[in-house]
């Protein structure tokens, strides 16, 4: 069944090289895996040419016998495990990239599903995610794609755009120069040493394009470790990009970049036979509202998307939320935090926060019910 997989992955890729990435697999092992079937058969089964690789004579032949089956076993592993669920109770399975809102989902989807056992799979590589839900290990994978490098989405994987555009903050030591305006330019940063996950699909390439429009050049250090990161920063040795939900720890800030020259898009994955649609927009719900929390319990990101007037920020009653110029210190060249800070903003506006919660309904953005105990 794996060798009519990959017959299959090529055919639909036109490519060895395009089928490797689908798979996962490195370009050297499928090729040296279809060999292997063609030796099997006793033919050769694709012609490589300069444009891809495209099905023989024998190769046509094999398909038309291998899509089906493929097609069938899809079928019956989908249905034996809807069956093993009702008979052992239901279990789901969720994957993530890193993000302080997978504790919320995760509350919120065990209110929903009150009896089913939740997993929960967290991994650096949203590639890698996307390919164990193809692959079944897990049911849905909420994922980040750094804008302008767009992820690998195996065939049967379908997307569904929670945030079209979340921008990326800069975490640097409190003590830093820059730490006390509101807004900072990446150019003021050159001096500083950056820390980058180069193991974090993109995360690098965007970062790297990123200075390359501003002009800079500056120094790199690979840091995959959180803890560590975030010691680094509070201890005055680099600074790091971040998402706008981030903890703020002692001895660091967050702060917005100045024209968003960093952002991506979340999304949330699944199989396009599996789960049902009705729970699909069930679980982007529930992952949106936990978003949303963590959101709000950001001053930075809070002040954000009040200055942008963000959807996830319902209007207040009887009107639209305030704009830009509307919030204390909208002004955001030069000068300090004292007048303007977000949690300056914030106080300003605690009422109409308050009666935004209360119309929540009547946002854009789906809601579901508070999650009990």
């Amino acid at each position: 069944m794996r060798h009519l997989r990959v017959l299959c992955a090529i055919a639909d890729a036109g490519s060895v090289r395009k089928a490797a990435l689908s798979l996962g697999m490195s370009q050297p092992s499928l090729t040296t895996q279809l060999r292997r079937i063609e030796n099997a058969i006793g033919g050769r089964l694709f012609t490589r040419e300069r444009t891809g690789s495209r099905p023989t004579a024998l190769g046509r032949s094999v398909l038309c016998r291998a899509r089906p089956i493929v097609a069938d076993m899809a079928a019956l592993v989908s249905e034996a495990r809807s069956a093993a669920a009702l008979a052992g109770g239901a279990r789901l399975r969720i994957g993530s990239t890193a993000s302080r809102a997978v504790a919320g989902w995760v509350r919120r989807l065990r209110a929903r599903y009150p009896g089913a056992e939740t997993g929960i799979h967290i991994d650096v590589s949203a590639n890698s995610l996307l390919q164990t839900v193809a692959d079944g290990q897990v049911d849905v994978a909420f994922v980040h794609e750094p804008e302008g490098f767009p992820l690998r989405f195996p065939p049967g994987v379908e997307q569904h755009v929670l945030v079209a555009r979340e921008p990326q903050f800069i975490a640097l030591p409190e003590t830093h120069p820059q730490a006390g305006r509101r807004v900072v330019d990446m150019a003021d940063l050159a001096d500083d040493q950056w820390i980058v996950d180069f193991t974090a699909d993109g995360e690098w390439a965007a970062t790297r394009r990123a200075f390359a429009t501003a002009g800079l050049n500056p120094r790199m250090v690979h840091v995959p470790d959180n803890t560590t990161a975030a010691a680094l920063i509070a201890g005055g040795e680099a600074v790091s990009v971040c998402q706008p939900v981030s903890q703020q720890r002692q001895g660091m800030v967050i702060r917005p970049l100045r024209g968003d020259p960093l952002a991506v898009r979340l999304l949330l994955a699944c199989r396009s036979d599996s789960p049902p649609a009705a729970e699909v927009g069930g679980l982007c719900a529930d992952l949106m509202a936990a978003y949303a929390e963590v959101a709000w319990a950001s001053p930075a990101y809070r002040w954000w998307l009040l200055r942008h007037g963000s959807p996830l920020l319902p209007p207040p009653e009887g009107g639209l939320g305030p704009s830009a110029a509307e919030l204390p210190g909208h002004a955001d060249a030069g000068g300090g935090l004292p007048d303007a800070s977000p949690e300056h903003v914030l106080a300003a506006v605690a009422g109409q926060l308050r009666a935004a919660r209360r119309t929540a309904q009547h946002t854009a953005v789906p809601r579901v019910p508070r999650a009990r105990g």
